[in-house]
């Protein structure tokens, strides 16, 4: 129990003498993670663009990092929201750019192609997780696939017997009411 909580409570509120199941398990945990990660990364881009790209020889692309930032920040916030998978597949596609985009840094002529080659590492350990993580959230979100079976069915109260026995005690009656019309 937290210590704020201890502090509130009277000395005759109920102990608690265990607690129940975890609420949230590791890939809740992870996702967050994720998240509160993007936001951290997208608000470093927005704020300090111009130390990104001079550490990675990109003077002039400011406005490419703070669209990556942006790209974050909205991505962590997905993530942070009810629709984990939503903000985890964001954050998948946006490591894809990440890389291509990084993958183009490494020219030649690239004064910063070291630096380059250690932020295109960690992306590609990034998106590792991302898609492990977006798997874990996919596969806890989905529904079993089970298959019931109802072939010993019929769908008749008493049964395809029970059925057929009360179609044939409404057959005299029914050839009863009609031979009283006919004559």
């Amino acid at each position: 129990m937290s210590l704020l909580s201890r502090l509130t409570r009277n000395e005759s509120d109920p102990k608690i003498l265990s607690s129940g199941p975890r609420l949230h398990d590791a890939t809740d945990g992870l996702t967050r993670g994720l998240g509160w990660f993007s936001l951290g990364l997208g608000l470093f881009q927005m704020v300090a663009p111009q130390r990104i790209t001079r550490a990675f020889g990109l003077r002039g692309g400011e406005h490419v990092v703070r669209a990556y930032g942006a790209r974050e920040i909205a991505s962590g916030m997905l993530t942070l929201s009810t629709d984990k998978r939503a903000g985890l597949a964001s954050r998948v596609a946006g490591d894809g750019l990440d890389i291509v985009t990084l993958l183009a840094l490494l020219s030649t002529g690239n004064p910063r192609r070291q630096t380059v080659k250690t932020a295109l590492f960690m992306a590609v350990g990034i998106a590792a997780i991302d898609l492990l993580a977006a798997s874990a959230v996919t596969a806890k979100q989905a529904r079993p696939k089970t298959v019931k079976d109802y072939s010993d069915r019929s769908g008749f109260p008493r049964g395809v017997v029970g059925a057929r026995g009360i179609a044939r005690q409404a057959r005299p009656h029914e050839q009863k009411a009609g031979s009283e019309t006919t004559h």
